[in-house]
């Protein structure tokens, strides 16, 4: 409030003045926290989380999956028998049968009868076939116990020795194919997870410039009474780096909910060809307690990456606001 005096000029009667105290203004904070540009930056580094989150959870679940198969399949030994011309080939299946269960290191021996090799071609020739016509193979699934290292070369020479028309395989070569896939598809991943990161990078610098650009009266008046770089960028860099983080806690936490709630989904196209197809892909759908630590270090990263990204824009920015 003001009034003037004899001579007609205004004196500030400051004791008339609603007075703020200095801890309430030194609490106010130079950058606002509330604006468009930092709720924009927000949703972009929470969808860049989400994405993230979701191609390495993704990755894991294949990798998990992939490891499980070659598990599996490392430990089995299939043994096909041929028929043969002058051969009875029910009698060379039950021989190799008993020669797989007197092998060492052989735990489980499981004969496939004529109906049931001739199931397993039903996805190639369809059903109501007859396979009394067809030269239909005998199958023999072999178990290995864990940890034991055959002699291939004469477990195959001694399975021939009772059937020539038997042959023997590892699965080897299908090992190796699936390594391979497996490979190609972390690979895959961490180039996407590499893109989301350098986009997000990129975000963060557009929205710093902007917001360097919207206080630059309040960074020339830290000027102007003496406030250094470095004290302006870590006032910038505190509100970028919260930013960050409440962006990528929002999308990292919304990925793991989709995957927490992924088996459950998975159970309602339970025995549909699809739902079949994704489980024999990505197994449950479940990721293991290690993976949701990975995606919650992952979404702090981003945080993070987001301030560092932040620091180096507004430096740049200072230098030529100087």
């Amino acid at each position: 409030m003001s009034k003037t005096d004899e001579r007609g000029v205004f004196v500030d009667l400051g004791h008339e003045r609603p007075q703020v105290p200095a801890k309430a203004r030194n609490m106010s904070p130079i950058v606002p926290r509330a604006s468009i540009q930092g709720r924009a930056l927000v949703a972009v580094v929470a969808i860049m989380t989400f994405l993230a989150s979701m191609t390495t959870g993704t990755v894991l679940l294949v990798s998990a999956s992939a490891a499980e198969w070659q598990s599996d399949v490392a430990s089995e030994i299939t043994i096909q028998v041929r028929p043969q011309a002058g051969r009875d080939v029910d009698r060379d299946a039950a021989a190799v049968t008993e020669a797989m269960r007197a092998q060492s290191g052989i735990v489980e021996v499981k004969p496939f009868s004529k109906d049931e090799s001739g199931k397993l071609l039903e996805p190639w020739l369809g059903t109501g076939l007859s396979m009394d016509d067809l030269p239909v193979p005998r199958m023999i699934i072999a178990r290995v116990q864990p940890g034991t290292q055959l002699d291939l070369a004469a477990l195959r020479a001694r399975v021939m020795q009772v059937a020539p028309s038997a042959s023997v395989d590892d699965h080897r070569a299908w090992i190796e194919r699936m390594r391979s896939m497996t490979n190609a598809t972390v690979l895959a991943g961490l180039g996407i997870l590499g893109l989301v990161i350098i986009a997000t990078i990129i975000s963060v610098s557009f929205a710093t410039r902007g917001a360097m650009a919207a206080n630059r009266p309040i960074v020339e008046v830290l000027h102007f009474v003496g406030a250094g770089d470095r004290y302006i960028a870590n006032r910038f860099l505190r509100h970028f780096l919260r930013l960050g983080l409440e962006g990528g806690v929002i999308g990292g936490g919304i990925a793991m909910l989709v995957f927490g709630f992924s088996e459950s989904i998975a159970g309602w196209f339970s025995g549909t060809p699809v739902g079949d197809q994704f489980a024999a892909l990505l197994g449950t759908f479940s990721l293991r307690p290690s993976g949701y630590v990975v995606l919650a270090v992952q979404a702090v990263l981003i945080g993070a990456i987001t301030a560092v990204a932040s620091r180096q824009t507004l430096f740049a920015t200072l230098n030529d606001i100087d």
